[in-house]
């Protein structure tokens, strides 16, 4: 079970921050904080595909972001710790707890549509049988499924919690930078700013369709296979191709042979690390045309964060030793 302790006072916050890992689940409830947030992750990606399935039209358009999950857990923490000198065990997950969790979530994220209808006319000239020139007319429509996802910050969940300024000072302590690699922890499994943040970036992004927000950051007019597109979005969220961490790519073999040119490519049989960038050869032909993210790995398989599968962000997992898995990109986090 994984454990968090906070400990606050008036004049201190935060002042001891542990987390203790054995990775089991309630033993009461079955439940675990990670199963709580991929349920909710599940409810998030449902919404989206029962308003997709729910219209006829003729171009789907997503925007916007979700909050972050390092985000939406300290505002349920704050709101959990009522008490700061006698906490609860906010990541011991039960039925009350996994409520709270989720109405925090949706307080925090708001999924809304609208439907456009476009008229078009387009013109056209033709000659008669008489050799005379006429102009002519006709008049279509496009419908374009607009969602558009806003989320509300930490701060603004304060306000609308009516959270105390000692509270506040709680909340704003949890966030502070110094821990980044507690988060990533708890979250990922990982113990490196780097990686973690990475994961951060990718996840907030499950569940969205279309890679239009994707395609067109990079510079695309039109639609284009954007799953390695979806990893460049991610790095430069992150800051990481301005620090040469990571590669800006739109193709797949590019980004993989941007780590083999600097060493830093394992073959399909290497056992990756969370944030390490998985690379694919589905026809196989020896050239890589898929691309996602390393979430983690467990139980002999490698589970990642993935643009443009299925037209969407979506997890995927594969057995270790998938033929399919041509090799990885390890970066220097």
């Amino acid at each position: 079970m994984i454990v968090i302790v906070l400990c606050m006072s008036a004049m201190f916050v935060g002042s001891v921050f542990g987390i203790f890992f054995s990775g089991d689940p309630n033993p009461r409830t079955g439940q675990s904080i990670h199963t709580v947030i991929a349920g909710i992750d599940a409810e998030y990606t449902a919404q989206i595909d029962s308003i997709i399935a729910a219209y006829d039209y003729d171009a789907l358009d997503i925007s916007g972001a979700r909050a972050w999950w390092k985000n939406v857990l300290a505002v349920y923490t704050v709101r959990t710790v009522s008490d700061p000198h006698n906490p609860m065990d906010v990541a011991a997950m039960n039925d009350e707890k996994a409520a709270i969790l989720r109405s925090v979530f949706w307080d925090m994220n708001t999924i809304s549509h609208w439907v456009e209808r476009i008229r078009h006319v387009e013109y056209y000239y033709y000659t008669d049988e008489d050799g005379e020139e006429w102009e002519d007319f006709f008049v279509w429509y496009e419908s374009i499924l607009h969602i558009f996802v806003t989320h509300r910050t930490p701060e603004e969940m304060a306000e609308r919690y009516s959270f105390t300024d000692e509270q506040k000072a709680w909340l704003e302590e949890l966030l502070d930078l110094e821990f980044n690699t507690l988060w990533n922890a708890l979250l990922y499994g990982v113990n490196s700013m780097g990686d973690g943040t990475m994961l951060g970036a990718a996840g907030s992004q499950v569940g969205y369709v279309g890679g239009e927000i994707y395609w067109r950051w990079y510079g695309f007019d039109s639609r284009v296979e954007w799953c390695a597109i979806f990893v460049s979005f991610i790095a430069d969220r992150c800051g990481y191709i301005e620090a040469g961490i990571l590669p800006m790519f739109s193709v797949s073999e590019w980004g993989a042979q941007w780590f083999k040119d600097r060493g830093q490519w394992r073959d399909g049989g290497y056992t990756p690390a969370p944030g390490d960038i998985i690379f694919f050869d589905w026809e196989p032909d020896g050239a890589c045309d898929h691309v996602g993210v390393v979430e983690s790995v467990s139980g002999g398989r490698v589970n990642t964060i993935e643009g443009n599968t299925g037209d969407s962000v979506a997890r995927r997992s594969y057995p270790l030793a998938s033929g399919v898995i041509t090799g990885y990109g390890c970066p220097a986090y």
